[in-house]
């Protein structure tokens, strides 16, 4: 699995329409195979910076994912939209891999009851 995190700097007087931005995106990567884990917006602190979070099984699916929605219509109307809102400044994109807790007993070998 690999997550893809986007640190956003966005306009602070213009958070409704990155609101709405965000709503359009969502559904669009959970249309392409995605797990969208949300957006999350200034509550304290810098309030220009947003972040979204949303994994895809593999590196190369999410490359799938971005060259599909690169033909997708409603991809191209939400891009649209971010342009013409002017709510995004810049965007940074990067990716991770998750680390999990190994399961109980694996660490000894021996299975705990």
């Amino acid at each position: 699995m690999v997550t893809c995190t986007l640190r956003y700097v966005i306009d602070p007087s213009k958070t409704e329409e990155f609101e709405q931005y965000a709503r359009l995106w969502m559904p669009l990567v959970e249309r392409f195979g995605g797990t969208h884990h949300g957006y999350f917006l200034p509550s304290e602190g810098a309030s220009d910076v947003a972040l979204a979070l949303f994994s895809f099984p593999s590196l190369a699916r999410y490359e799938e994912y971005r060259e599909r929605a690169r033909e997708d219509p409603d991809c191209q109307a939400a891009i649209r939209f971010g342009r013409e809102a002017g709510c995004v400044v810049r965007f940074e994109r990067s990716f991770f891999r998750p680390v999990f807790s190994e399961p109980r007993g694996s660490a000894s070998g021996a299975d705990e009851v």
